[in-house]
């Protein structure tokens, strides 16, 4: 037995050579419709759907906080249902319609939670704006909010580090529910000044 072929078996790599290449996985081809544009791309198999938009596409308006799932930055729209795409492995969205914060207006046409958020002052630094904007946007497709607490508690996936949180609800408010006023069961309950409300 060739020395090479033996060292390679102790190391368990039966028959392979010592300096044989080493293993490459072949990407994955797909196509994908984001932004109302087709894409055909090759990634491999570990890819998120975050790192394709933003490191391969140059889709950077999507942002990467967390990178676990927990704060909401790189919230997307897939098929009008929000998504995290630092969750989701891009191989798992062949033939995809996705849309991102930069397909939101159309032209110089700002989408209506857009309008809201200026309307409102519902950003502050920016960095989680895009994912607020797109989880909105679902949220108003998924049609569950009924009250300014809902929008509260529907959008609690997606965290602001500097707290814009009044202005972003009464934002998406205003186009999940219509105009103000929008009653806050919070609002209608006594606070008493030195305790902390359930």
């Amino acid at each position: 037995m060739p020395a090479a072929a033996h060292r390679s078996r102790a190391h368990g790599l039966p028959g392979r050579a010592m300096n044989a290449a080493p293993y490459a996985p072949s990407p994955h081809r797909l196509t994908l419709r984001i932004n109302g544009e087709a894409h055909t791309v090759a990634v491999e198999a570990w890819v998120s759907l975050l790192d394709l938009l933003r490191d391969r596409l140059d889709l950077t308006g999507t942002k990467k906080g967390c990178d676990q799932g927990q704060c909401g930055a790189c919230t997307v729209l897939v098929g009008g249902r929000r998504i995290l795409s630092c969750l989701q492995l891009a191989v798992m969205h062949e033939g995809s319609d996705i849309t991102t914060v930069e397909g939101l207006a159309r032209g110089d046409v700002l989408h209506p939670i857009q309008l809201a958020f200026l309307e409102h002052d519902a950003l502050q630094c920016g960095y989680c704006t895009p994912g607020q904007l797109c989880s909105a946007i679902g949220l108003v497709n998924e049609g569950q909010a009924r009250s300014l607490d809902q929008v509260r508690e529907l959008m609690s996936g997606n965290i602001c580090r500097c707290g814009a949180y009044a202005q972003i609800a009464r934002a998406v408010a205003d186009v999940a529910l219509g105009p103000p006023p929008h009653e806050s069961e919070r609002t209608q309950q006594a606070i008493v000044t030195g305790t902390v409300p359930a």
